[in-house]
């Protein structure tokens, strides 16, 4: 599970603990972010990709199943992209940055948008990882997320993603979901009254999703 630009596996582990009686989970921080190490300079999707794919070969993990949330689809897009081999299923979450808000201005105001229908008891998870990572960090990794054209990955993509979201999520939109979704011929799932962060505050009903993504591959 990788985990957005602003965050850590932190708000990950609901949805973790919630798969992990039917498969194996990792859950590591990108460069920078939660427990990690701090590099100098914010990385881009690719770094990020390349740190990913070979923090797996280390641990000789293959064949992995990616489930990317927010930034993190990003990241998982361009590893499947690049290592098709390592990735046997990709699970692309609420996933940025849809064309139509590639600005800083415009992402940044949607995840204002967001705090409006999250829940509100994963404000100190969320403040504790940034402050972990530093605003600057953040706000440099906005713009690398903003500059990158994802749809170009998406395309590439050789195996069929599941696009999973809440419905209330003004991040990821749906009309911007349906996109993905159209351009990777994958499957969606939409959970009914969460928003952005649906690994977090609905881990049951995104593990079953993931799990029966699963079951099809």
């Amino acid at each position: 599970m990788l985990h957005g630009l602003a965050v850590s596996h932190r708000y990950l582990l609901p949805a973790a603990r919630a798969l992990a009686d039917r498969h194996p989970v990792v859950v590591p921080d990108l460069a920078g972010f939660g427990r990690s190490d701090k590099p100098a300079r914010a990385y881009d999707v690719g770094e990020h990709a390349d740190v990913v794919a070979a923090w797996l070969v280390a641990r000789g993990l293959d064949r992995v199943a990616l489930v990317g949330h927010s930034f993190g689809a990003e990241v998982a897009a361009r590893l499947a992209v690049r290592q098709p081999g390592t990735v046997a299923a990709l699970v692309l979450a609420s996933p940025t940055a849809d064309p139509s808000a590639r600005t800083r201005r415009a992402l940044i105001g949607r995840w204002l948008l967001d705090t409006q229908v999250e829940a509100p008891w994963q404000a100190p998870i969320l403040t504790r990882d940034i402050l972990d990572a530093k605003p600057w960090r953040v706000f440099a990794t906005v713009g690398h997320s903003v500059r990158n054209a994802v749809e170009d990955d998406l395309m590439q993509l050789t195996v069929r993603p599941l696009v999973l979201a809440g419905a209330l999520d003004p991040v990821a939109p749906a009309r911007w979901r349906a996109e993905v979704t159209a351009l990777t011929k994958g499957t969606t799932m939409t959970v009914p009254q969460a928003a952005h962060n649906v690994l977090t505050t609905s881990p049951r009903r995104s593990a079953d999703a993931i799990a029966a993504h699963l079951r099809t591959v």
